[in-house]
């Protein structure tokens, strides 16, 4: 069968159907996943071109997976975080939606002061059990949408659940059914994905899904779930790890729309960012994320590297506010106690702070050659030194500037009398065997003794 692409302005064969292949052992794809080996990457050559929806977005799992890594957060918390994804999110609402656990009592609680606020984006959804009395439950909070486990691979299906293709799929319809008739939109989360038969399970499982969509003229979403973290964004990457080839075959041979496709990765194998990019580039529109990427073991995909990869690949911000992604940080450390590796992009404490002496002259110059934007324009966090044994006297006058906020015109030159008596203090700390850097206090204490000069400026 042919039918026209309005968006390629091609004709394009569209006769391929994929049916359940209800095989009796499991498919585990030893070939890729020796247990005992670190898994292979291997390639066919067989690419799919890139189709990028014409609206993506960002959906929250905070307080989903990533309260599954971490002591509960208390509703407050939960209040406060939800407050701050909406103002990042901006007025277009580019953070869609945020999903919560319904479970206990303080579950609930948090979901209830979440919809107080009234906002329209993020949009709060659920995660249940795939049981229909669970349903119930979202009717009574009054979601319109919830997720539930559809797990895909055969290390699920046969080792976990002690099921066949075919009884797993008829039991996850089932479910959906259920979620149909009580009006409510029932996201699959197609889990492990990356290990699963794809042309025997994936596809023939979202075809069926399709067909529920039309008989009750209702939404269904799939997410895809890397859930171990093995997909990769590599052209002519063979499946079930290739990202492009997931996300473009359930939207090509199983006719699922963008809009109802959204990927949720795993950074096992420091991937998360890259192939959550992947796939907005081959056609899901959705990236499920967690802020600072907290989730089950090394996390999901960090909401605030998305944001920024969103800029990058729209040419703008489309109204998200990214100095919020500071305050989430500060609120992370301060109230919370998380603590956030020294160099995390974006929020951690170093990421834009230059330590040797010749980065430092030059940013003294123009900072533009040693910081990636303008971080205190964007992030509200201003490009930073720290001084140590390597600064010398470009890093401490730059450290100066920025301490005591001095304008063009009056800025301190590196050759300044007091730079130099500065300097000999810190190389003589360094002459006494000290490896650390030197904290902002004990530089003001210096200053205080030797160059009380300075605070006239």
């Amino acid at each position: 069968m042919l039918s026209f692409n309005p968006k390629t302005n091609l004709l394009e064969l569209t006769q391929y159907k994929y049916s359940l292949q209800d095989v009796e052992k499991p498919n585990l794809y030893r070939d890729n996943f020796s247990y005992d080996e670190i898994p292979k990457c291997t390639f066919n050559y067989r690419v799919v071109p890139m189709n990028p929806p014409e609206h993506i977005w960002i959906t929250d799992t905070t307080f989903r997976d990533g309260q599954q890594s971490r002591a509960p957060y208390t509703v407050e918390q939960i209040v406060t975080l939800f407050k701050m994804l909406h103002r990042l999110g901006g007025p277009k609402g580019i953070i869609r939606q945020s999903e919560f656990f319904l479970y206990s009592e303080n579950d609930r609680k948090a979901v209830r002061a979440c919809q107080e606020l009234g906002y329209e984006f993020p949009e709060i959804t659920g995660w249940i059990r795939a049981t229909p009395e669970d349903f119930k439950l979202v009717k009574d909070m009054g979601l319109k949408e919830c997720g539930i486990l559809t797990s895909c691979s055969d290390y699920h299906i046969f080792h976990k659940l002690k099921k066949t293709r075919r009884q797993a799929m008829e039991g996850y319809l089932d479910i959906v059914r259920a979620a149909l008739e009580m009006g409510i939109t029932p996201r699959c989360h197609f889990e492990d994905v990356t290990r699963a038969d794809y042309y025997g399970f994936v596809v023939p499982f979202a075809t069926e899904l399709y067909k529920l969509m039309e008989e009750y003229q209702h939404p269904v979403k799939i997410r895809l779930c890397d859930t171990m973290g093995y997909g990769v964004p590599y052209h002519g990457a063979t499946l079930p790890r290739s990202v492009g080839g997931i996300v473009y075959g359930i939207n090509h041979f199983a006719c699922i729309p963008s809009e109802l496709l959204e990927w949720h990765g795993h950074n096992d194998f420091y991937k998360a960012v890259v192939n959550s990019t992947t796939a907005w580039l081959y056609g899901a529109s959705g990236i499920n994320c967690s802020l600072l990427g907290i989730g089950e073991r090394t996390g999901n995909t960090p909401l605030e590297a998305m944001v920024i990869e969103y800029a990058q690949m729209r040419g703008t911000l489309d109204g998200m506010d990214p100095t919020v992604i500071t305050e989430i940080a500060e609120y992370y450390e301060k109230e919370l106690n998380y603590v956030i590796p020294d160099r995390t992009p974006f929020v951690g404490k170093d990421f834009n702070v230059t330590r040797a002496g010749i980065h430092a002259d030059g940013v003294a110059k123009d900072e533009e050659i040693y910081n990636i934007f303008n971080t205190e324009k964007i992030l509200n966090r201003p490009l930073g030194v720290e001084i140590n044994k390597n600064s010398g006297l470009s890093g401490i006058a730059y450290w100066l500037n920025q301490y005591l906020k001095l304008p063009e015109g009056k800025k301190i030159e590196k050759h300044a009398p007091e730079v130099a008596v500065l300097k000999d203090w810190v190389d003589h700390q360094y002459d006494d065997g000290r490896v650390s850097y030197i904290s902002k206090e004990e530089l003001v204490d210096a200053m205080h003794k030797l160059t009380p000069q300075l605070f006239d400026l």
